[in-house]
């Protein structure tokens, strides 16, 4: 869509959520059909789930799927769909290569509607948690923290990337406020627990701190390595309210409008940042 078409409309953004399996080529097939569908209900920014090409049965697994940044099928994927579309996504989570030959990057890209690579964010804040005596988490054992805040322009705004555990983190997203953030992409695999617990109160207290649209990409249901994710994806307005929520687990498409007068409008009446 031209730039000239997009200033007569209001822009639509989608959160595709998934369950992901430890095969590459299945997982992949499911993105193509989801994005696919999110395009055909008019979306134009679609953000993908974090691991959503890869869930393997053990967090070392990811070691057999890393890409070299700028390489590989996950990438390519990415990048040939966007063109094709003619759509941005926001590619949730793919292993990437990093310093260490044993660990990987968490690397969320953005692509734009060319199918070039506009930004990338390397997860900054690792999952290292014990939720249960039979569930917990040492993400840092196989993936290097990144360090950069990323905050890129875009047709519809300027565009924040964070991942899951970083929504924990209100300062992350203050420094992406004092860098203009309009919209912010999170693409998620959060635990049952957790999520149940925390999702929906956490997304909407970062979407109110930076007066900014939301765009929370979660993985849902069952995984073959036993694991259960929460779901729920979600679109969270300025405001904090929700615009869109899947509330059954699985695969589907969530989305919603996207107005940068009402955001204007929150940071007038309380202006935060200023």
């Amino acid at each position: 869509m031209t730039s000239e078409k997009r200033k007569n409309k209001l822009p639509k953004i989608a959160a595709i959520q998934m369950c992901s399996s430890p095969e590459v080529d299945e997982n992949l097939e499911n993105a193509n059909r989801l994005i696919r569908e999110a395009v055909a209900q008019g979306a134009e920014l679609i953000v993908l789930p974090e691991n959503f090409a890869y869930m393997g049965m053990q967090d070392d697994d990811r070691l057999i799927h890393k890409e070299t940044f700028g390489e590989g099928k996950i990438q390519q994927f990415l990048a040939t769909i966007a063109k094709e579309k003619q759509i941005w996504i926001v590619g949730g989570t793919i292993p990437i290569a990093g310093q260490h030959p044993n660990k990987v990057r968490a690397a969320c890209l953005l692509y734009n509607d060319k199918g070039s690579v506009i930004a990338r964010y390397d997860k900054v804040h690792l999952f290292d948690a014990v939720i249960s005596n039979k569930e917990c988490y040492q993400e840092s054992k196989i993936v290097e923290p990144g360090h950069d805040v990323v905050v890129v322009d875009t047709p519809f705004g300027k565009l924040g990337l964070a991942v899951c555990f970083d929504v924990r983190f209100p300062a992350l997203f203050m420094q992406m406020a004092r860098q203009g953030v309009e919209i912010i992409a999170l693409p998620s695999a959060f635990t049952v627990p957790t999520g149940e617990a925390h999702w929906k109160i956490l997304t909407r207290a970062r979407a109110i701190d930076t007066f900014s649209y939301l765009i929370a990409a979660g993985q849902g249901g069952e995984h073959a390595n036993g694991r259960k994710t929460y779901g729920h994806s979600l679109i969270a307005d300025p405001w904090g309210r929700l615009l869109a929520e899947q509330t059954n687990t699985g695969s589907g498409v969530v989305h919603a409008e996207m107005d940068l007068n009402w955001v204007a409008q929150c940071r007038k009446s309380i202006p935060l940042i200023r």
